[in-house]
């Protein structure tokens, strides 16, 4: 794995160096396989990246956009994943309807709609039951407790190792949720996190010891490319480091 950690100035810096991160591995994957596929995060701190994404002259056709997790919500709901990213960016853009991939959210439950998904992911990448495919691109968030994706602490999702997608539990809210394994066959992992709420979390996600029960984004170790691109008041105890 190569981890990389960088400490950004501040919030407006963070996302101009996710956006010049982004731009790269999507050129390096259309280069190399022809198309991009790429998994967003929900939450406050990736919408100006997408409002950023909104404005490049990309190669539309080329690129495929999924989600991480989703909330059990319409897709027209504020809460919403898919709306927030629409509005930012993928209303905004020429990209084919069919290269858009978001979650189902419409059955009585969720289990199902995890399910549909999982089915639609290895009909997408050609993959068999028990194979994880490869994301170009996986974007992720932490939240105070830790969490990333909708992977909470001391929840079921955290164990599920067969599947690429589950269903997660925050505080007694289903969401449906890529699973760690599913995140860890990507070729690039890019969290993106802002605000000094989360240092105490990132304290122990960095420790070279703590609970990845407790602190889940301490599962999310990549075969290939870790990025953390944090801003200073997020990262600022942590320091960057290089490729490792």
């Amino acid at each position: 794995m190569q981890k990389i950690v960088e400490v950004l100035p501040d919030s407006v810096k963070l996302i101009d160096r996710a956006l010049e991160v982004v731009l790269s591995k999507m050129q390096e994957a259309i280069a190399q396989r022809g198309l991009c596929t790429i998994a967003l995060a929900g939450g406050g701190t990736p919408k100006p990246l997408y409002e950023k994404l909104a404005l490049q002259d990309l190669p539309w056709e080329k690129l495929h956009v999924f989600w991480g997790d989703e909330r059990c919500v319409p897709p027209d709901h504020p809460d919403s994943n898919q709306r927030m990213a629409r509005q930012a960016w993928l209303d905004n853009v020429p990209i084919p309807a069919a290269n858009i991939h978001p979650m189902s959210t419409d059955a009585a439950d969720p289990s199902v709609d995890a399910d549909k998904h999982e089915a639609e992911l290895q009909a997408f990448f050609n993959s068999s039951a028990g194979e994880f495919p490869s994301f170009d691109i996986i974007l992720l968030g932490i939240g105070d407790d830790g969490h990333t994706a909708s992977l909470f602490p001391h929840t079921e999702a955290l164990q599920v190792r067969d599947r690429l997608v589950t269903v997660g539990n925050k505080d007694g809210q289903p969401r449906i949720t890529f699973t760690a394994p599913l995140i860890n066959h990507a070729r690039a992992v890019i969290f993106i996190v802002a605000g000094i709420g989360k240092r105490p979390a990132l304290a122990q996600i960095f420790a070279p010891v703590a609970d990845d029960f407790v602190y889940p984004a301490r599962l999310i170790q990549p075969q290939a490319e870790l990025w953390w691109l944090l801003d200073q008041t997020a990262g600022g105890e942590l320091g960057g480091t290089g490729g490792a």
